[in-house]
């Protein structure tokens, strides 16, 4: 998994609430079990047309949001299906860090696991945020997760919370298996001493 240390980058706006799992990668695209090409369908029904084509009107297709690697939205993100996938498409677009007021529980833990920060912050301070993101791609933001602090275009700095164990898991770049993997000379004198003790087993 990807470290993240420090991010700066574009921040798109995306101002609805109960942005769901299916909204985010629709049901369609969930045949596959691999983490990478998913970013092209990212919210699919909202990007493109019946025949394929974009609608120029949604936010990442427009040409000040097209590398956008910061995501600013509302109130329940995440919510719906508990796909992996959701966390997969964003992670493949680009994306590696969310703001909004609050996200469902399953899809929050499923970001770290993938190397996204999902940060959540009160409705004045995402409002403030929002705005921010509305200039366009030359007002970029600043996440720093060792410091906890995200810095707007105009300099102004936003404390966020985040837990301890998941912070560290993200400045690492430990998933879960880079979380065992840390411990496999651990693992292994263990497995030794078990096999001399207890041979039959």
């Amino acid at each position: 998994m990807d470290k993240f240390e420090k991010l700066t980058g574009v921040a798109a706006p995306l101002p609805l609430i109960n942005v769901d799992t299916d909204m985010i990668i629709p049901k369609q695209f969930l045949k596959t079990i691999k983490r990478s090409g998913l970013g092209v369908n990212l919210f699919d029904e909202m990007r493109y047309n019946d025949d394929g084509s974009e609608k120029p009107d949604f936010v990442l297709n427009k040409p000040a949001y097209r590398n956008a690697e910061i995501l600013v939205s509302g109130d329940n993100f995440g919510c719906g299906s508990s796909r992996e996938h959701a966390p997969w498409a964003i992670k493949d677009f680009g994306i590696r860090c969310v703001i909004a007021p609050s996200f469902a529980d399953i899809f929050f833990n499923n970001c770290f696991k993938n190397g996204i920060l999902p940060i959540a912050l009160p409705q004045d301070q995402v409002d403030l945020l929002m705005k921010d993101a509305e200039k366009g791609e030359n007002a970029r933001m600043t996440v720093d997760l060792e410091k906890q602090e995200i810095t707007t275009s105009d300099g102004e700095v936003i404390p966020f919370q985040v837990d301890a164990f998941k912070k560290h898991c993200l400045l690492e770049g430990l998933d879960d298996i880079g979380l065992t993997m840390a411990k496999a000379s651990e693992i292994a004198s263990f497995e030794s001493k078990a096999a001399m003790e207890r041979p039959w087993v």
